[in-house]
């Protein structure tokens, strides 16, 4: 059977927002009690983007430069996150998870990953190599640019 890569585009557009959905409800379910969601996403936008500014944690999170700033305080103030100077632009500040931030968002994440392998334990094996292939196939094109065909040989 050929598939167009509109079948797959399709595919695509109806399956990733459904599982993205499921992982990050499952993500914040485990957040602590203390952190608001925004604080959460805020925690793990820093630690993915790796020293990013302050309005583009705003341009992510959809907020102003002052709200972004009160929120980022509050996370700074628990021992989450901390400001540094930057390397280049001393007017510029890069922002960065703190030890105590990265624990919260492992456990996080490993709790998040035991909840995945345990909706996975009822697929079939061949089905679970199939999902593996996939996501190696899609991490390529999607991180590189390279086509699909290209990986899956």
């Amino acid at each position: 059977m050929v598939v167009t890569p509109q079948e797959s585009a399709q595919e695509l557009l109806e399956v990733v927002p459904t599982v993205m959905r499921d992982i990050r409800s499952e993500m914040r379910s485990r957040r602590p009690s203390e952190l608001t969601v925004p604080q959460f996403r805020t925690l793990a936008f820093v630690n993915r983007k790796e020293g990013p500014s302050l309005s583009e944690v705003a341009d992510h999170m959809g907020l102003t430069p002052p709200s972004t700033c009160r929120l980022v305080d509050g996370l700074i103030a628990r021992g989450m996150m901390t400001r540094q100077g930057h390397p280049t632009d001393r007017r510029r500040i890069r922002l960065a998870v703190t030890p105590r931030g990265s624990k919260i968002l492992e456990a996080s994440r490993r709790g998040t990953l035991a909840y995945l392998a345990d909706k996975l334990d009822g697929v079939a094996a061949d089905d679970r190599a199939i999902i593996v292939k996939a996501m190696k196939a899609l991490r390529s094109v999607f991180t590189t640019g390279q086509q699909l065909g290209a990986v899956a040989k």
